[in-house]
């Protein structure tokens, strides 16, 4: 356990954005299917640890010098029986369960309570159509038996995380699959994300009607790969400009398809508050929050689904922001934050385990001051946040 006491300071100077977690990820599944790929620039947090050990306990041959990883061997239908633990990594969970569908053996997925209390009923839908045992209590899940090729239709508002599974494993099939969708999809840059880096790798995914189509037989290709610079975790320090520091954020390719490089948009705004829609860019709502509850308020819509994230982010959000005096209205589908002026918290500022509400709590305390407490979060996606404020001239004191 570890708390972060910032007191009131200015970031100045340059730093590198941290690598993408999410291309991460993505990359190291497909390098690992593979005969042998290369992955440059990984940074080691928390979940791409969880991943990283997943695909050893899998089978994959695993090689790591410095930030680059050597990685594949992995054939997903000739998987042995093992446990893996995702720690609290919703990404290798869910990334990672299609393809432990096509061995046949009894796979088990453990890791944190709240990972498992979040949504995997896409996949125990498909279990019980194709007769593939999906067996979850506590934080425990079982899985056995052979995914078949298939006409997918999942709802389109649930985490793109399922899509992307099903996406790495629907290439080892014999014949072609489609997946689509019953509403309109959300996150869709996530998948769009997911269709690049398979297309780096070799794996062909085309349009379908309402959806996609994949076929079956297809084999990954070898790939030397650099992970690009993480727009996400990038927001939180260039927040650091709007609030009076001066800090030149590099690595950040400028044609890139995460989608919360649209932070740069919203934050044009910020200052005199606005409408903002949250649908394709959910954890970016954390250091939105944070900057509209500084500056003049915000109206959030397309917020239903942080309730399903490492915490239920708007109603933590809302805690932690009424401790500096601000007035924050949770709905179900929207978060609507009023001009009101803060003040600095009198009592101890939680993280709710959360790496991004630490991070956002942070941009506050560079203001107000304040102790934030379980700071370690930060771990699961920026493990070095803290070191790089303080290279920053933030000051950070960590007990």
């Amino acid at each position: 356990m570890m708390n972060a006491i910032i007191k009131p300071s200015k970031a100045c100077g340059v730093i590198a954005a941290p690598p993408s977690k999410s291309i991460a990820h993505r990359a190291l599944i497909c390098a690992a299917l593979s005969d042998k790929s290369t992955v440059y620039d990984v940074d080691y947090s928390d979940d791409i640890n969880a991943t990283l050990n997943a695909l050893k306990h899998l089978g994959a041959q695993v090689d790591i010098c410095g930030t680059t990883v050597n990685i594949g061997g992995l054939n997903p239908r000739r998987i042995k029986g093992t446990t893996i633990d995702c720690k609290e990594s919703g990404s290798t969970l869910r990334f990672l369960i299609p393809l432990c569908m096509l061995s046949g053996e009894e796979i088990v997925f453990t890791g944190a309570e709240r990972l498992f209390q979040r949504d995997l009923s896409v996949y125990k839908e498909i279990a019980v159509k194709q007769n593939i045992g999906f067996s979850l209590t506590g934080n425990k899940l079982i899985v056995k038996g052979k995914l078949k090729n298939d006409d997918f239709l999942i709802n389109g508002d649930i985490s793109s995380q399922f899509i992307s599974g099903l996406m790495f494993a629907l290439p080892f099939l014999e014949g072609e699959s489609t997946i689509g969708f019953k509403t309109g999809l959300c996150s869709k840059p996530y998948v769009d994300m997911t269709v690049d880096v398979l297309s780096d790798f070799g794996i062909k995914i085309g349009k379908a009607d309402n959806g996609y189509k994949l076929s079956g037989n297809q084999k990954f290709s070898d790939l030397e790969y650099r992970v690009e610079g993480d727009y996400s975790n990038a927001a939180f320090l260039d927040a650091f400009n709007l609030l009076g520091g001066n800090v030149e954020v590099k690595g950040l390719k400028e044609k890139t398809l995460q989608g919360d490089s649209i932070y740069k948009e919203f934050f044009k705004k910020i200052k005199s508050g606005g409408i903002y829609d949250l649908s394709d860019c959910p954890d970016l709502a954390p250091v939105l929050f944070a900057l509209s509850a500084h500056f003049s308020g915000g109206d959030f819509s397309g917020t239903k689904r942080l309730k399903i994230k490492e915490s239920d982010r708007a109603a933590a959000m809302k805690t932690e922001l009424e401790k500096f005096g601000a007035k924050v209205f949770v709905f179900d589908n929207e978060v609507l934050i009023k001009n009101t002026k803060l003040k600095s918290p009198e009592i101890l500022l939680n993280s709710h385990n959360d790496h991004r509400i630490a991070m956002a709590l942070s941009l506050l305390c560079s203001i107000y001051g304040g102790e934030i407490q379980d700071a370690q979060s930060v771990n699961k996606s920026y493990p070095k946040f803290f070191d790089d404020l303080k290279t920053l001239g933030i000051k950070v004191d960590l007990k």
